[in-house]
């Protein structure tokens, strides 16, 4: 006999922060209950979303008491849209909350000896602080209920962001409050114009219509902007008169492309891309350099907070000026770039080649020789005979994606013993459990959580390890 289900759940507290953004309270038998959008201290009925059988993931139906920890969303789509999930916390608890699963990852993870952990370094801007969003149309957008309880029938084509746990959920967007202007302007004129001239939207489950997805950027540091339009066919009677309305309407935006993508997803990676206008890049600066950024580049979203990340990475580094650096995972050579004039060399090795193209012709833009960069999967790469080739690291710095590092890279660095080692990482707790493997020659000297994403759940960690 299955299990009975459970349709909502009367007068919930709310009694702590968990993982992915949730917060938890418990059941009558003690199982706990996961509920999005909430607070601790919040009393609650919340209405289950997805019932197992250590868990119930449930959403709030209504509030009888708030948590003296929230505050107003300022957003409208604030509980449908995938982003800002944490808007109705004040920032200070965010940033006690993000400090607290550093901390508490490293503790139950890591299973090593770790200094004090000080608070997140917070964002100066919480609002307007991204240089890049992504926008997808659709010709069946995701009603509110408030719509749905209308009788009139309504205009489903729709450009904005997908709703939790469906592909093809997407609602049409009025106003972001993550990107600056003229984020907003862009994506509602491109919206209108489109309505206007009857260009048919995609539709994600049959795969037909015509407009796809707008990728805007904005240099925060330059005004400079970027559009790229992505559509679906070939039919340029659509897309040309849009993009020409862009650029006669929005003379700021430096960069326009657009793409004809007929694949089943929307990267464009492997795609060739058309500048209809301007030049194929923006540029952002940080401290005394300009950096380059393609329509397929890498850069952080967040390009104030970025600085003071790679600021506390170089200081981690500890660099006195004779050292010979290793950047792996170098991105576009952002770290790398950054510390350069710091060090004798900096060698950077990333998978993708295209990033590594970005990479040199950042340093040489801004007349940086003591850069090398090299294309390949990491475990092959750095291995006996590219040490070999190149000096031994003195320091390395390491900024892996979410899954971390591979056993076989972590096996290199406990070879090359260098002095000194800065890790960079999105996912704290793959962070931790890379740690524990280097703890065999190295111990953690400095850790430092910095908040890169303002509202979410998400949190940047900077570690120092020295060589036993």
């Amino acid at each position: 006999m299955g299990r009975k289900k459970i349709k909502d759940i009367k007068g919930l507290r709310i009694e702590k922060f968990a993982a992915e953004g949730n917060c938890l309270g418990y059941a009558e038998d003690g199982k706990v209950i996961f509920v999005s959008h909430s607070a601790p201290g919040d009393l609650m009925d919340v209405r289950v979303v997805k019932q197992r059988r250590k868990f119930i993931q449930a959403a709030p139906e209504q509030v009888y008491e708030f948590s003296d920890m929230r505050q107003e969303p300022h957003c409208e789509h604030f509980g449908l849209c995938g982003g800002c999930k944490w808007q109705h916390l004040k920032y200070e608890h965010q940033l006690e909350f993000k400090t607290q699963v550093v901390r508490e990852t490293m503790e139950h993870l890591a299973k090593i000896e770790i200094p004090e952990i000080p608070q997140a370094v917070g964002s100066e801007k919480t609002e307007f602080y991204r240089n890049k969003m992504e926008y997808s149309f659709t010709n069946f957008r995701w009603l509110t209920k408030e719509e749905i309880s209308q009788e009139e029938a309504h205009n489903r084509n729709g450009l904005g962001l997908h709703v939790p746990g469906g592909f093809d959920k997407i609602i049409h967007v009025n106003k972001c409050w993550l990107q600056p202007d003229p984020s907003n302007q862009i994506r509602t004129a491109i919206h209108e114009f489109a309505l206007a001239n009857e260009i048919p939207f995609y539709n994600v489950k049959f795969a037909e219509g015509h407009l796809r997805n707008v990728t805007i950027r904005t240099a925060n540091t330059t005004g400079q902007v970027m559009v790229i339009l992505q559509v679906f066919t070939d039919e340029q009677k659509w897309t040309l008169p849009l993009v020409q309305h862009l650029q006669d309407t929005f003379p700021q935006i430096t960069s326009l492309f657009y793409v004809v993508n007929k694949k089943g997803n929307e990267t464009i990676f492997d795609q060739e891309l058309v500048l209809h206008h301007g030049k194929p890049y923006i540029e952002e600066t940080m401290e005394d350099l300009t950096y380059r950024v393609g329509p397929k580049s890498f850069y952080q979203t967040n390009s104030e907070q970025a600085f003071t990340l790679y600021s506390i990475t170089r200081d981690f580094a500890d660099l006195k000026g004779d050292e010979v650096v290793y950047d792996l995972y170098t991105g576009t050579g952002t770290i790398a770039n950054f510390i350069a004039k710091k060090a004798k060399q900096v060698i950077g090795i990333e998978y993708v080649d295209a990033a590594i193209e970005d990479a040199k012709i950042n340093a040489e833009i801004n007349n940086i020789e003591n850069t090398l960069f090299y294309a390949g999967d990491m475990k092959k790469v750095l291995n006996d005979k590219f040490i070999a080739k190149h000096a031994a690291p003195d320091v390395i710095v390491t900024d892996p994606p979410r899954a971390g590092m591979d056993k076989e890279v972590i096996d290199m660095l406990l070879k090359l013993e260098a002095k000194r080692i800065v890790y960079v990482s999105c996912n704290p707790a793959t962070q931790a459990r890379d740690l524990d493997l280097l703890d065999v020659k190295y111990k953690v000297t400095k850790i430092q959580p910095v908040d890169m994403f303002p509202h979410t759940h998400h949190i940047e960690n900077v570690v120092a390890l020295e060589l036993k």
